[in-house]
């Protein structure tokens, strides 16, 4: 074999060796993508929704009942500064539903108005069809926005004050002064006793895709959510807050590609106010972060970046029953309607 050919075989064997090695490079570098389903084609599952409407899904086929709208939050007296509007003779729902205000808000805070229906004796939306001798309006004392301020109440007054003037009833607020003191110490203790918790996984190694994060979640019982970059575990009941959220980077989701876009970070997050204690939601948080963890092969940290062990996993669950047994002697339960419009 001459030199020159000996040179040639050589710098044939480089070659291939670089060509292979890029091979090899891209592959791990690109994003795991989901493996093909078997079997026959799988139903269609998604985040159930107050309106009904749902997202497609790419997970399992177990079937999710269908949403239905709930009714709108009961006037509180626990979180509501409440108003009475009395009209000198019982009213036809049709009147109150044409005077009803536009927009139900007063700057950050909702304010919800029920009729006493001169039938049934019961506090309601007001309907069609239906006689109302009295109305109440309540205006939701605080929230994650803060507690109600003296702009925000007088904006409640003028927008009841009309529909009481529409309706030729007298109308009778709560003192201003009083309500928003209230409010602050509502706000107090719901900013004292709030609690969103959020374990972040971090890939090891191969970055994911968005179709191998959903067939990955799926297993676990999540559905895509109602916007990009969002998968829940849907509540037990129908209308109620997801219990777990599972998200990542929105634009990703929105890429042209979603399912070959790389992605290396996930929050798994749970809103501790919204969910009843009975439904067990720490130990679902727990038991999707570490099965999910394991799955994706990833590491599992706090915020701030802060690896999350067993022995933090069992301090932040004794933390919790504190927590739980303070919104419980504010009559707050966590999962109750008024703790859900609170922390919201």
């Amino acid at each position: 074999m001459t030199l020159t050919v000996a040179l040639a075989m050589l710098a044939g064997l480089v070659l291939m060796a670089v060509v292979v090695h890029g091979a090899w490079t891209a592959r791990r570098e690109a994003p795991r993508l989901p493996q093909a389903p078997a079997g026959a084609e799988t139903a269609s599952r998604m985040e159930p929704t107050l309106t009904g409407q749902h997202e497609p899904d790419l997970g399992d086929s177990r079937p999710l009942p269908t949403a239905i709208p709930r009714r709108q939050a009961r006037v509180d007296a626990l979180i509501d500064a409440i108003a009475t509007v009395t009209p000198e003779s019982p009213i036809t729902g049709e009147l109150a539903l044409q005077n009803l205000p536009g927009s139900r808000r007063a700057g950050t805070k909702p304010f919800h108005i029920e009729g006493l229906n001169a039938e049934t004796g019961e506090w309601e939306m007001p309907r069609a069809g239906q006689r109302y001798g009295e109305f109440q309006a309540g205006l939701q004392m605080a929230n994650r926005h803060g507690a109600v301020n003296e702009i925000e109440y007088s904006e409640f007054v003028q927008k009841i004050e009309t529909f009481a003037e529409a309706l030729s009833a007298a109308v009778d607020f709560p003192d201003m002064l009083d309500a928003v003191a209230r409010a602050r110490e509502l706000d107090t203790f719901a900013s004292q006793h709030d609690a969103q918790l959020t374990a972040v996984l971090r890939a090891n190694s191969i970055a994911w895709s968005v179709g191998y994060i959903q067939q990955a979640a799926s297993r676990h019982g999540f559905v895509p959510g109602s916007v990009p970059g969002r998968l829940v575990l849907p509540g037990a009941e129908e209308g109620v807050p997801p219990v777990l959220i599972l998200a990542f980077d929105p634009q990703v989701a929105l890429s042209d590609d979603p399912g070959h876009a790389a992605l290396r970070e996930l929050s798994l997050s749970l809103d501790v106010p919204q969910t009843l204690e009975s439904a067990e939601p720490f130990a679902a948080w727990q038991h999707c972060a570490r099965r999910l963890a394991d799955d994706l092969d990833a590491t599992l940290v706090d915020d701030q970046a802060n690896p999350i062990t067993l022995h933090a996993f069992a301090a932040i669950g004794q933390e919790l029953d504190r927590l739980y047994r303070a919104l419980e002697s504010r009559d707050l339960a966590a999962g109750s309607p008024a703790a859900r419009r609170l922390f919201s």
